[in-house]
Formats: structure tokens, C-alpha cells, sequence
């Protein structure tokens, strides 16, 4: 079995999660809660502080790094920038220096690690959240649906 670069980040980011509105990731080994390790230089924004920010749209940019399926199944805000994280660092030209930046994913780890790369670029970052968390902590997300595939004519 084969398994891809991206997909072991993945899985091995997945492992990380913990605490923040959600049970605790759990050792298979010995059956004790791991922790949920915060590594970034970015601020891990709840939902208080997200709030705070969104309530001035034109100051702040949300940049969604979660792969479409995920922002489709999970959800998001109802105005937000997508670039993948794997993308990110290829589409700085395209992301407006402007604003401040809330980096968003679905736990925030992935959006940690993008608030830390716009951060290093000269980007003004506020933070990084995540979707999941924030609906977790009683924050609305907003449902998108996924468009429907093309028939074509006959």
C-alpha cells in the first residue's frame, strides 16, 4: 500500500487533534488522552475573538486552506478566501496585503501553519481558527452546497 506525502500530513495532523470543544485525541497504546499541542507562532483564535474581528468585514480577510470537499461537508463562513494549504505559498500575489488575515481550517492546525507562513511573507495575520471549533463553541457556520454536476445537451 502506497501512501502519499499529503496524505500521511494528514493523518499525522489528524493525530494531533485534542481538547478544543471535542474529545480528547486517544494513544492506541496506552489508552491516555494525547494532548492538543499548539506549535505555531499564530494566535489560536476562539470564537469570541473571531467574532470580534468579523464584525469589521472590510478590515479582515478570511482565507479558508481546507480542501473544497471539507469547506462543502463541514461548512465555513459565508465570505472567505479559498486556497488550499499546499497551494498557499504559490498564490501570494492574489491575497491583498490590506487586510488582517484569519487563516481558518477545521481545528486550526493546518490554518496555524498558513498563519504562520503569511505572517513570515510580511502578511498582517490575526490569527488562525477553526471551523469545527468555532461551531463547537456555539458560532454559526455557514452550509454550502455543493453545485450540481453539468448534463450535457443532447
Amino acid at each position: 500500500m502506497k501512501i502519499r506525502n499529503g496524505m500521511l500530513a494528514v493523518l499525522l495532523v489528524s493525530l494531533s487533534y485534542g481538547a478544543c470543544a471535542q474529545p480528547a485525541a486517544i494513544d492506541a497504546k496506552s489508552a491516555t488522552p494525547l494532548p492538543d499541542v499548539w506549535k505555531y507562532q499564530a494566535k489560536r483564535l476562539d470564537r469570541a475573538a473571531l467574532d470580534a474581528l468579523l464584525a469589521h468585514p472590510a478590515k479582515v480577510l478570511v482565507i479558508d486552506v481546507r480542501r473544497p470537499d471539507e469547506v462543502v461537508s463541514k461548512g465555513s463562513f459565508p465570505v472567505y478566501l479559498s486556497v488550499q494549504a499546499n497551494d498557499l505559498e504559490r498564490n501570494l500575489d492574489f491575497i491583498p496585503k490590506d487586510r488582517t488575515i484569519v487563516t481558518l481550517s477545521n481545528h486550526a492546525h493546518r490554518a496555524g501553519a498558513a498563519a504562520d507562513l503569511l505572517s513570515s511573507k510580511g502578511y498582517t495575520v490575526a490569527g488562525a481558527a477553526g471551523s469545527e471549533d468555532y461551531e463547537a463553541q456555539g458560532g454559526t457556520i455557514s452550509r454550502i452546497a455543493a453545485p450540481r454536476p453539468k448534463v450535457a445537451n443532447k
